[in-house]
């Protein structure tokens, strides 16, 4: 039975001369592996300039369980978008963000409120004109809700330090192990938790500060998602910020 959903694309990869395999964070489904043509065919229902980084498509499919490849009967842009595209700096955010997802977002079950998350995310970043620099920042920070990974801020006082590990402020330096902050490093990051969208632009950081901020983030999601591997487009995208 066809189902129409929203998906979110977040990795896509050749898988012979006629077809590619794309991952897709799907509205009902969660994330969701299919196999795509390769056409670019103007008769064709499915086109593979559909699934870049990051786009919002509208696809029928037939989800079933236990599968581990689907296929999708129709697709077609669902959010035209008037940016990423074009600018060499929100095409190099959502590049690395789309890996970042397809490394870091996994469940295959429906979570409506992640969705809506990302996709109102997307839809920001395309339409924001300017003092977006931060913006992949507070987009994993804010991820990390979804995920059920995000520390707890209540404790903190000015000078903890924050153990990676124990996703957790501590005034004590942790001995056991080397994974946390201390200092400006730990402040830094609890500022950045606290900024959305709209208040991120009054957060003023330099490149390197913006980088060790990014670094950081990566080593907590490494630390707690199992098998998260290196991010290929990080180096991209601080080059580009530089």
């Amino acid at each position: 039975m066809l189902q129409k959903t929203l998906g979110i694309v977040l990795h896509s990869l050749k898988y012979n001369d006629t077809s590619n395999i794309v991952d897709i964070y799907t509205e009902l489904a969660g994330r969701v592996t299919f196999l795509v043509p390769a056409t670019r065919s103007k008769k064709s229902a499915v086109k593979s300039v559909l699934f870049q980084p990051l786009s919002i498509v509208d696809i029928d499919t037939n989800i079933r369980p236990n599968t581990s490849l689907h296929r999708i009967k129709e697709a077609k842009s669902a959010y035209p978008f008037i940016s990423i595209p074009y600018d060499p700096y929100k095409s190099a955010i959502a590049l690395f963000l789309a890996e970042f997802l397809y490394r870091g977002v996994r469940e295959e079950t429906e979570n409506r409120p992640l969705f809506a998350y990302l996709q109102h995310s997307i839809a920001w970043l395309d339409a924001c004109k300017e003092d977006y620099a931060n913006f992949h920042l507070v987009f994993l920070m804010r991820l990390s809700r979804f995920l059920g990974l995000y520390p707890n801020l209540e404790d903190y006082q000015r000078g903890d330090y924050f153990d990676l590990l124990n996703a957790s402020f501590t005034s004590i330096r942790p001995h056991l192990h080397s994974s946390y902050i201390g200092g400006e490093e730990a402040y830094r990051l609890t500022r950045l938790m606290r900024m959305n969208y709209e208040t991120m632009h009054l957060f003023g950081m330099n490149r390197v500060e913006r980088a060790r901020c990014i670094q950081i983030i990566t080593d907590y999601y490494q630390l707690h998602i199992p098998g998260f591997k290196e991010l290929k487009s990080l180096a991209i995208l601080q080059e580009l910020f530089d």
